[in-house]
């Protein structure tokens, strides 16, 4: 194996994958360095005795028109149309999502709809009276966005099970971020009349037949028939540096330590390990920044019950804090390909944990029956013996957390990190951001183009804009084209 390549890509999920596919487009050659023993990072699809499923279900849906080109491209007729269907479970009843009316007073009732709107009404006339300053935390958004009594019923559960810290020490940045384009007046208003746009959410979204890591496999594929290698079982050991340039990586592949020298680099893999990695180290205020940084965990049981149908939903958000699961994903109803056995169900119990604590040091066998349980107590399975198998994948740093101080460290870190001269740091880990895989691939794409000698500011891409479902494609295109203009940092 050659000890030169013009790129050094580390990471084979769908940020590395996708900066490899352009490099070949462009006729530069470049090499993939991944940890796992395959592609996919989060976005790739575990199969145990013939059952395939995600790590959290991966939807392929956006407005990046590029993005979307190269699914297709990739991908090719091996795509299916799933219809979206998600409920919420909340005091053991389950609410159709967006909120309708007929099933939302059935389940609230009159006098709890009726209050929701009372503090809906009050949060406005608040801000109106006394404007307060911008909300720092997650809580505070919320709060000022829907009432109080909506943040209760609807968010505050499920979040503090999705990132283990209370609401009042996540950033608010977080919730404009993930709950962008719907208004309280919006919200509460689908909740008591029904849904009053048709576009508020998709009907339906495009999928690989076998699941996500069908797509990354085949860039793997494309990618290695292009005379560009992606090591896998590889783990980066040391990222040679001499001055503001790095100069080559020091990777372990087996019982082999490889040393690779290139022109450039893209790095996918978590910016905190990146930096770890750095030889000489990078500055001590840059490390401290390094260690304040969080992520949280996550770990699913995957289920196979004998039984054909359990519910129509692909997943469900379980916001009572009576069940440790999270979230539900039905992978059959994603696509029946995902289940060999049509008579049998596959579902997926999300759990979201933090590395060392009780549910991710729970054994495989009682995390399966702690799951076997709640799935039979929560009213989706009648019987506890229909649970056959299980298996149990546990996943480290899958969610960056944006806590009340991530912000002032990433802003060191980014600082830092800008001083390179052929470095660039991509895709969800790579910059800390809660990233959907299309903003992920898009930072890849145009790392590529800087490589290329445009001048992209990849930290400046809004992040919102690659998941907003309320636009339609054309009016994406024409707001990015306007920010394009403006700040030549996107590409339409």
């Amino acid at each position: 194996m050659k000890n030169y390549y013009p790129v050094v890509i580390i990471g084979a999920g769908p940020a590395g994958l996708t900066a490899a596919y352009e490099l070949v487009k462009q006729g530069l050659k470049s090499i993939v360095l991944e940890q796992a023993d395959k592609v996919g990072g989060i976005s790739r699809t575990e199969v145990y005795k013939g059952y395939r499923f995600d790590i959290g279900g991966h939807r392929f849906f956006t407005k990046v028109e590029q993005v979307q080109q190269l699914w297709q491209e990739v991908l090719e007729d091996d795509f299916i149309k799933v219809p979206r269907l998600s409920r919420i479970y909340y005091q053991g009843k389950f609410f159709n999502y967006p909120l309708s009316l007929l099933n939302t007073l059935l389940n609230l009732g009159i006098y709890q709809s009726f209050f929701i709107l009372l503090s809906y009404l009050h949060a406005k006339l608040k801000a109106k009276l006394q404007p307060a300053p911008e909300p720092e935390t997650f809580e505070e958004w919320v709060s000022d966005r829907f009432g109080r009594r909506l943040y209760r019923m609807f968010f505050k559960t499920y979040t503090e099970k999705v990132w283990g810290i209370p609401c009042t020490q996540i950033g608010a940045d977080w919730a404009a971020q993930r709950i962008q384009g719907m208004s309280l007046k919006r919200a509460v208003i689908n909740a008591l009349f029904g849904s009053q746009n048709a576009k508020s959410l998709i009907k339906e979204f495009d999928y690989p037949l076998l699941g996500p890591g069908m797509m990354w496999e085949q860039f793997h594929r494309k990618v290695e028939s292009q005379g560009c290698p992606v090591l896998l079982n590889t783990q980066v050991l040391r990222v040679e540096r001499q001055g503001s340039r790095i100069k080559s990586i020091t990777a372990r592949q087996g019982d082999q330590t490889i040393q690779i020298s290139g022109d450039n680099f893209i790095s996918t893999m978590p910016v905190t390990t990146l930096l770890h990695r750095l030889d000489p180290p990078a500055p001590e205020h840059v490390l401290t920044a390094v260690r304040g940084l969080k992520y949280r965990d996550f770990l699913i049981v995957s289920l196979i019950i004998n039984q054909e149908h359990l519910f129509p939903d692909n997943w469900i958000y379980i916001h009572s804090p009576k069940f440790k699961v999270g979230r539900i994903q039905n992978f059959k109803n994603w696509s029946p390909a995902m289940v060999p056995d049509q008579s049998k169900t596959c579902l997926g119990m999300e759990y979201f944990c933090s590395q060392g604590d009780e549910l991710w040091e729970m054994s495989d066998t009682k995390l399966i029956d702690l799951a076997t349980r709640e799935i039979v107590e929560l009213g989706l399975l009648d019987q506890q013996f229909k649970v056959e198998d299980g298996v149990v994948i546990r996943q480290h740093k899958a969610y960056p957390v944006y806590d009340g101080k991530y912000q002032k460290h990433l802003e060191v870190i980014k600082n830092y990190l800008t001083t390179f001269d052929n470095l660039q740091s991509v895709g969800r880990n790579g910059m800390h951001r809660y990233n959907n895989q299309d903003h992920s691939m898009l930072t890849a794409m145009l790392a590529v183009k800087n490589i290329l000698g445009e001048k992209h500011d990849l930290w400046n891409i809004n992040t919102e804009r690659s998941y907003h479902e309320e636009f339609t494609k054309q009016e994406w295109s024409k707001r990015v084209l306007d920010r394009d203009s403006h700040l030549t940092s996107v590409t339409s």
